[in-house]
């Protein structure tokens, strides 16, 4: 079928964290919310279909989780990405961060040094501070135009570390890693017996022709140590049905972990998210094949109208995800100024740039999977405000 990304989907007053909890998080509902990663498109028809079927069941109990659960995930990584997963190793999580938290406190002991490469998805933090650890960073340097790992210094870290959370692709910079980047990273890990967990949640929204390299497909290595997670949340604006899966190099690694969630009694599906992901990777790929070049032709609008009309404001196509980096450094305000100038000035909800790394100065986040009609409305703001400065 056709799916139409034009439409303009109602989503105030609907519990969206997006829209009705701007309030809380900006201080007023006067703006376009254009923060949180999810998208303002309606899901694939299969999804809103079987989901209609589920509820009008009427009976929403304790959930049994089928062989063809997994199964779908690991053969929608082998059909899209060449990844062959032994569906045994994959263990359910409610989701990436949650999973990747607790195998911080598993792993590392109170106190231990993880790695992470910022400017990261501000939860990172959040993972190795919750968890009782402290952060260790390999920051990403900008080389000829682009974001690129230090390579000398990610080796030296790497020695002071026991967990490295790998950000594969990288949000919010939308890199797609090359293989060899990948190979590199895995036997560094492997060199300093540092554990490589992979979020690989954005690891559908792929751009540019780029290929994405699953980190546990590179080489055997990687096949025997890294802990991969993936989801359909992100790909299919899933994200509110809270599941991702959880892929093992052995089962001594995934019993730990299983044993984990099984002493919190957490360790099913709800009754939605169940139904739900099976069939965006059974039946998905149709909405996600019409998605990527809307929002491809969304990222190319974001450029081109901020070459032409507000050139202070950098920025550039990512290779993946639907987040744009916006280096708004010429515009010569504090982190604190430039927050409220979005909010005040623009009446824009964005994320700030300190919330991946509280050293950057003048950088915010921009979401674009929404129609473009609302882009175009944003930036239009964005302008105004930016001629007034």
């Amino acid at each position: 079928m056709k799916y139409n990304f034009d439409e303009i989907i109602p989503r105030l007053n609907t519990r969206c964290a997006k829209y009705d909890e701007r309030l809380k998080k900006f201080g007023t509902e006067d703006l376009i919310p254009l923060w949180i990663a999810d998208m303002d498109f309606k899901t694939a028809e299969p999804i809103i279909k079987s989901l209609k079927q589920k509820a009008e069941e009427g009976i929403y109990g304790y959930v049994s989780r089928p062989d063809s659960y997994f199964k779908a995930g690991c053969d929608w990584k082998k059909r899209r990405n060449n990844w062959d997963i032994d569906e045994s190793l994959c263990s359910f999580s409610i989701g990436v961060v949650p999973a990747m938290t607790i195998m911080a406190e598993i792993w590392c002991e109170n106190g231990s040094k993880i790695l992470i490469q910022p400017p990261i998805y501000g939860e990172f933090f959040e993972i190795v501070e919750n968890s009782g650890n402290s952060i260790l960073k390999n920051n990403l340097i900008k080389k000829d135009g682009k974001w690129c790992i230090d390579w000398d210094d990610f080796e030296n870290k790497l020695k002071l570390a026991s967990m490295f959370l790998f950000c594969n692709p990288h949000n919010p910079l939308g890199i797609v890693w090359e293989k060899n980047e990948v190979e590199r990273i895995v036997n560094f890990c492997a060199k300093y017996n540092v554990i490589l967990i992979s979020d690989e949640i954005h690891s559908d929204l792929i751009f540019n022709n780029k290929k994405f390299i699953p980190t546990a497909s590179v080489n055997e290595l990687a096949k025997n140590t890294v802990i991969s997670c993936f989801s359909a949340t992100k790909t299919f604006n899933l994200a509110g049905l809270q599941a991702c899966t959880v892929v093992f190099p052995n089962n001594k690694l995934k019993s730990e972990f299983d044993k984990w969630w099984y002493a919190k009694d957490i360790h099913r599906n709800n009754s939605f998210s169940s139904v739900a992901m099976e069939v965006a990777y059974n039946e998905g790929e149709e909405w996600l094949e019409q998605l990527l070049p809307y929002i491809d032709n969304n990222f190319k609008f974001v450029v081109e109208y901020c070459k032409k009309y507000i050139p202070k404001i950098k920025t550039f196509i990512p290779d993946a995800t639907y987040l744009m980096w916006l280096d708004c450094q010429e515009l010569n305000l504090s982190n604190e100024k430039l927050d409220e100038f979005m909010v005040k000035k623009a009446k824009l909800g964005l994320s700030s740039g300190i919330a991946f790394d509280k050293e950057l100065d003048g950088f915010m986040r921009l979401n674009v999977a929404c129609p473009i009609s609302i882009l175009k409305q944003a930036l239009e703001q964005l302008k105004k405000a930016v001629d007034k400065l």
